[in-house]
């Protein structure tokens, strides 16, 4: 996760460009945990028996859920890029 993907390079103003749906999605749980993310995005899937598994079959069949998760994931990778350029700003 922490190393910088080489298709980032190609297009480093897209933080979506060769990200995977599974990837944003257990990066997101990861940080927030299911019931966070539920309160952020009003889906079913991420509120009752949620799982990577149902919640990619719904977001692949699903345009405008997608997009939910995928500004969501935006603004979590921006918020973290800000955070770690702060973190290499810090004198020692």
């Amino acid at each position: 996760m922490d190393q910088e993907n080489p298709q980032q390079k190609i297009q480093p103003n897209n933080p979506l460009h060769g990200v995977k749906l599974i990837t944003m999605l257990e990066e997101l749980v990861e940080h927030y945990g299911w019931e966070r993310l539920a309160s952020k995005i009003n889906i079913n899937c991420f509120k009752k028996d949620p799982s990577i598994k149902s919640s990619l079959t719904f977001l692949r069949k699903t345009p405008w859920a997608r997009d939910e998760v995928e500004r969501l994931y935006v603004f979590f990778y921006k918020k973290r890029q800000l955070k770690e350029e702060k973190a290499k700003q810090k004198p020692e």
